[in-house]
């Protein structure tokens, strides 16, 4: 079970999730309270390379906001919505991870892999669980939306995704992440992982 902790903003919160054998790391260009600069991110990634994948996450970017993102923070992967894709430079796409909305069309044929999550980002509203499952039937689905410790394993049962990405779900306040509900997370996530194998 893939398992990424998003809108990290301390090296604290990258220490708690490397700690807690994340997988994957997300940094946030978009408009939130966890929003970072390329260089912010690029300083609080630097632990994590070589042990965790760096994530870039956008929300309709501009195509010289991507490049500097490129540059500065050289992510392993850029994860945006897939109508984003248009704005994207080659070097760009070669790294895309898809985002598929809640609500929205999905592509014919789907991307090879996908993050799956509900209508609007950083809400805390889970997704639907019924539609992910249908999406993780036919690609390798990231789940996000409205996760954290307490329903991460039923989410798991009912989806069976390829991974599962978390954000305030595990935080003590907006934007500050609590070690001891990434390590919950985590470990429940993983758990629920092998009951499902």
């Amino acid at each position: 079970m893939f398992v990424k902790i998003c809108g990290l903003t301390t090296p604290e919160g990258v220490a708690a999730a490397l700690h807690a054998g994340a997988d994957a790391l997300g940094f946030v260009f978009a408009p939130s309270v966890r929003r970072v600069t390329p260089t912010a991110a690029a300083a609080l990634a630097a632990p994590a390379r070589g042990r965790a994948m760096c994530i870039a996450v956008t929300l309709h970017p501009t195509a010289e906001e991507v490049e500097e993102i490129l540059d500065v923070f050289a992510p392993d992967l850029l994860q945006t919505d897939l109508a984003d894709a248009a704005v994207l430079s080659p070097r760009a796409r070669a790294r895309l991870l898809p985002v598929l909305r809640e609500g929205a069309a999905l592509p014919v044929p789907l991307p090879a892999r996908v993050l799956y999550e509900g209508a609007v980002s950083g809400t805390g509203r889970t997704a639907d669980w019924a539609l992910a499952h249908a999406v993780a039937r036919q690609t390798e689905a990231l789940l996000a939306g409205g996760l954290n410790p307490d329903n991460v394993a039923e989410a798991i049962r009912k989806v069976r995704p390829w991974g599962v990405d978390v954000s305030s779900g595990v935080e003590s306040a907006p934007g500050v992440k609590s070690p001891t509900k990434i390590s919950a997370f985590l470990a429940t996530a993983r758990a629920a992982a092998v009951e499902q194998a």
